[in-house]
């Protein structure tokens, strides 16, 4: 699994950026997270909670490696087009945000085609069952 520190400190730098560029308050943070993942996933983080079961977990605990690379993708792509365009003010940073989750999620919705499946799972990764191959002791 990717879990781990990548997705970490890509959070963080755009974070940093959101705040560097006129994000103040926690309700820009929540209107610019839904703003990718809406345009990743097609569902903002609360429905994504909701559809894993999550109450007040970290959603990112549950998610799966594709789940997260897409995150990844959408946070990334988002962080690159406010420095490109030297983005001020939370307007156009949720434009921003909105254009790096289009990235995401075009490249999820080709996957999901040639897999011929959805990658927004309601599988929790945290209560997944054990391996039933692995031998209990």
């Amino acid at each position: 699994m990717i879990k781990g520190f990548g997705g970490i400190a890509i959070r963080e730098e755009l974070t940093d950026e959101w705040h560097n560029r006129g994000a103040q308050e926690k309700k820009d943070y929540e209107i610019l997270t839904a703003e990718i993942s809406k345009a990743t996933f097609g569902i903002t983080p609360n429905e994504y909670k909701e559809l894993k079961g999550l109450e007040k977990e970290n959603l990112r605990d549950h998610m799966d490696d594709f789940e997260l690379i897409f995150t990844m993708l959408g946070e990334r792509s988002t962080t690159e087009i406010h420095r490109t365009e030297d983005s001020k003010g939370v307007i156009k940073l949720k434009s921003d945000a909105k254009a790096g989750g289009d990235i995401a999620g075009g490249a999820r919705i080709k996957l999901e085609e040639r897999l011929n499946k959805s990658i927004v799972s309601g599988d929790n990764f945290l209560k997944a069952p054990k391996n039933k191959n692995r031998i209990s002791r």
